[in-house]
């Protein structure tokens, strides 16, 4: 059974649309049971993506928006040979490579300079038209949000 997120993103253009991730359990599945289960519980739901940097990742995932929040447990790294490249799904952290928890990001760009860093998780299938058009910032002025995030059998 192959499953996939449907995040519904509301990037502030009136135009909400559906971003859709393959989910990755073959190169990581604590981090895909996490991201899944916190999806089920509807934890990602209205969140916004509080760190936008053109060209390089947008960020989101934390509940109180700004970056310093998480879930309640961490996940130990699984760090890949998955190369961090345009549409690639990986999770955050701090100095900690242990540390990740809820937030996300999903590379803009080119920045496999993350490679073996980070754990990545999924790929956009499609909908990153929408992941590029959130709005810009650290924070943004008008963050893009996480309508709903929901996990399909595919």
């Amino acid at each position: 059974m192959t499953e996939k997120l449907i995040m519904t993103v509301d990037a502030h253009d009136g135009n909400p649309g559906d971003v859709t991730i393959l989910l990755r359990p073959d190169l990581a599945p604590k981090h895909v049971a996490q991201i899944t289960k916190l999806a089920k519980e509807g934890f990602y739901d209205g969140l916004t993506f509080h760190r936008v940097i053109d060209g390089f990742m947008a960020q989101g995932g934390c509940p109180n928006g700004t970056g310093m929040g998480g879930a309640k447990e961490n996940i130990p790294a699984e760090f890949n040979k998955h190369s961090h490249i345009e549409g690639v799904c990986s999770m955050a952290r701090s100095q900690n490579p242990n540390s990740a928890s809820s937030q996300f990001f999903i590379c803009l760009d080119d920045a496999s300079f993350l490679d073996g860093q980070y754990t990545v998780w999924g790929e956009v299938e499609s909908g990153m038209e929408l992941v590029h058009a959130l709005p810009k910032g650290e924070p943004p002025r008008m963050a893009g949000k996480i309508v709903k995030m929901t996990v399909v059998e595919a």
